[in-house]
Parts: C-alpha cells; structure tokens; sequence
C-alpha cells in the first residue's frame, strides 16, 4: 500500500489517499482540543492509544452486526478505512445526564434517563456545532427521513452492544457521538469516524471516576494516563 496526499485534516486525525480502490489511511494525532478548539494541548501517547481503542471498538461493532468503514489497523497510530462520503451531521446517544444535557434541561449530572436520548448536531465549527430537530435537517437537505430512521436504529445499537460490553469491564456509558455516511461504490449507510474516548464519555461503574476526555476538558487528570488504564481494562490485543 502506497500512502499519498493528506485529503484533511482534522483536530485529532489526518486522512491520506491510498493507491488501493475506495481505501483511505487515517493517522490519529496527539492533538487534544475542547470546547470547539478554543483548550488545546498536545499529548505525547494520545494518537497511539485512539487509534487502538477505536479499533478495537469498531471490530467489536461488525462482529456484532453494525457496518463500519474499519478495515485493519496498520500501525500505532495508523489504520486503513473505507471510503465514506460522511454526512455533516453529528448523531449523540445519552444515557445519563451529562455535559451539555444536564445544563439544558435542568438535571444534576449522573441522572439516570428514563430512556437513551438521540440528540442531532450540524457538524460545523462556524457556527458551533448547533443542536438540530428532524426539520431542520430536511430544511437543510442533509437527508431524507428513511435514512434517519436507519441511523437512529443503528445509533441505538450501536448503543445496546457498547453498554453491554463496557459494562462488561465494570464501566458505563454515559452517552457518545456518532458520525455515518454512505460508502462511494455502493452507497451503503455505514458508521464512519472513529469511537474512542474522545467521542465517548465512560465513567467506572462503581466510582464515577472519569474514563474519557472530560479529564482533559476539566483538568481533573493525565489524559493519556486515563486513556492508557481504559485500554488495561479493555483488555490486551
């Protein structure tokens, strides 16, 4: 496999053309940012451990019977992927109040929901990532309504199997954040991205201690130190 131009750049990944057919080579940074960019760092270790955690994630996902674009990881910080033309629509599942949730309608956080919550967000910096309804995204042509219903079914699970699994490992889901898109040839709907830490928030099933980004976001310790124990727990390769 030949690697050749860098077609983005994100905040925590870059994506390179291959000289495979409908292939791309995601490389995971060390780059950690929050609130929309505005806290930055960069810390040594981030890159390696998103890149095996979201692999390990994702296999477990087609195992499971949710398509992907995860194809095999190729190296520490490397792993080739489908090709996907991603919606600009960010897919939030919650299970307990948290973050941004508690704040809106009025909950301490840690609240058990009656029921997963999804929530829609324009994937759009500009504008700072704004909370959609199902209106909005057909005002805005994003999609139709047949294949958000598919998207809100594979949100929820892709829900029921991580819960169980992290609950396996004596952690819970507190929510986390999707992103699909439709494969170039075929145009089948499949989860893109990554699920990782960064889009997932996990906290110890008995202490509540945080397992995800929010200890970047809240300075309450080592990110890298907490990813590292979430892998331990996640089991080795």
């Amino acid at each position: 496999m030949t690697v050749s131009t860098c077609l983005y750049e994100g905040k925590a990944k870059r994506i390179y053309q291959t000289d495979q057919v409908n292939e791309l080579l995601v490389e995971y940074k060390d780059d950690a940012t929050a609130f929309n960019g505005e806290k930055q760092a960069v810390l040594s270790g981030k890159g390696r451990l998103n890149n095996e955690i979201s692999a390990r994630l994702l296999a477990k996902l087609q195992e499971d019977g949710v398509p992907n674009h995860f194809i095999r990881k190729v190296s520490d910080r490397e792993q080739l992927v489908q090709a996907v033309k991603i919606m600009p629509l960010e897919v939030v599942v919650r299970n307990v109040a948290a973050g941004s949730l508690a704040g809106r309608i009025g909950y301490e956080e840690g609240v058990k929901l009656k029921q997963p919550i999804i929530e829609f967000y324009y994937k759009d910096d500009d504008l700072g990532d704004p909370l959609l309804n199902r209106d909005h995204i057909t005002e805005l042509a994003m999609t139709d309504s047949e294949t958000l219903d598919a998207i809100e079914e594979q949100a929820l699970k892709v829900n029921t199997i991580l819960s169980n699994y992290f609950l396996s490992k004596n952690i819970r889901l507190i929510d986390f954040k999707l992103e699909f898109g439709h494969t170039e040839t075929a145009g089948q709907l499949i989860l893109a991205d990554e699920v990782s830490p960064d889009t997932c928030r996990l906290w110890d099933a008995n202490t509540n201690e945080k397992l995800d980004k929010d200890v970047f976001r809240r300075d309450l310790a080592d990110l890298p130190e907490v990813y590292e124990q979430l892998l331990h727990r996640l089991g080795d390769a």
